[in-house]
């Protein structure tokens, strides 16, 4: 039976097509004993996969940093006061809270490659808008854009990292995506130094113009193809990852047992929270989040040069 007429059997059709296909590239690849040695290395294909997702990251980063370097020189060209720059630094948390809401549904709707290019296109324009940008209104139209990608990218990322990654290098791939975060904020600091703030925004889309035909040539998440039943391409998927020369069966069968164990679990409720086994973990989770924010660390990163510069 061919994926259409399964996926038409259970209803699933419309939710089982990701937004951006593996394609046949990767079939074709796989066939070929001529095709290109790096894909032959499952080593070097994921870390390939990771390296242009996590450009996500360092757009991320670049957004963290980009307010610190900028203040003066945005402040006095459009002649804003603090308060209101403050709103032009703030708005990227308010655009990133609604990124993060929407994240989860959009990643398990479209899959993580078309999420990624989702959260892309807002980051684009809002960068393109405050490269342009005649007054505060721009700007703040700007950012609240950047920070509903980036919302969106925080999420998706070291998801699609974490699952495309072996279990012996899930680890050290993971940490890549926070060193990408945090190399995208030494680049806001440092080109910040010798760029004018509308240059600097121009720079901005650089990560993002890379990241979006750089996801044609990965492929898709393949847990998430099992998920959504989509078998074959799961099984090539994970085939380009780990090397055309390498035997995937035994990982194929713990995948698909996983995907059916999560299938059968029961959806918690809210209700569910008050029952006393859930409080732990959930008290561990939320609290290192909320410690993790409280720390104040954005505002130091949004405005480092400002608060060196009051320092003497």
């Amino acid at each position: 039976m061919s994926f259409r007429e399964e996926a038409s059997d259970d209803g699933r059709g419309d939710l089982k097509k990701p937004f951006l296909h593996t394609g046949s590239w990767y079939r074709m690849s796989s066939r070929q004993s001529s095709s290109s040695q790096a894909f032959r290395d499952g080593t070097v294909s994921v870390v390939v996969c990771v390296l242009i997702v996590c450009l996500g990251s360092i757009q991320t980063g670049f957004t963290c940093g980009y307010s610190s370097p900028t203040q003066s020189g945005i402040t006095s060209d459009l002649n804003l006061t603090t308060s209101e720059f403050s709103i032009f630094g703030a708005l990227a948390n308010v655009g990133a809270m609604l990124g993060a809401i929407a994240s989860g549904q959009i990643a398990e709707y479209i899959g993580r490659k078309g999420s990624l290019m989702i959260a892309s296109i807002p980051n684009i324009i809002g960068w393109l808008t405050i490269t342009f940008a005649k007054d505060a209104s721009f700007l703040y139209m700007g950012r609240l854009l950047e920070g509903f990608g980036v919302g969106i990218i925080s999420y998706t990322a070291p998801v699609y990292i974490a699952e495309i990654s072996a279990q012996n290098m899930r680890g050290r791939l993971g940490s890549v995506n926070q060193l990408a975060i945090t190399t995208g904020i030494m680049l806001a600091y440092l080109l910040g130094m010798f760029t004018s703030w509308r240059v600097l925004a121009g720079l901005g889309i650089l990560p993002c113009a890379i990241l979006i035909p750089g996801l044609f040539f990965i492929p898709e998440s393949p847990r998430w193809l099992a998920k959504m039943g989509m078998m074959e391409d799961f099984e090539t998927s994970l085939q380009v990852l780990r090397g055309f020369d390498t035997d995937i069966s035994v990982e194929v069968n713990e995948i698909k047992r996983a995907v059916a164990s999560a299938s059968k679990r029961m959806t918690i409720r809210f209700s569910d929270l008050k029952r006393k086994r859930y409080w732990y973990p959930l008290l561990i989770g939320v609290g290192l989040l909320l410690l993790q924010q409280l720390s104040g660390i954005n505002g130091v990163l949004f405005y480092s040069t400002n608060i060196f510069e009051s320092a003497g």
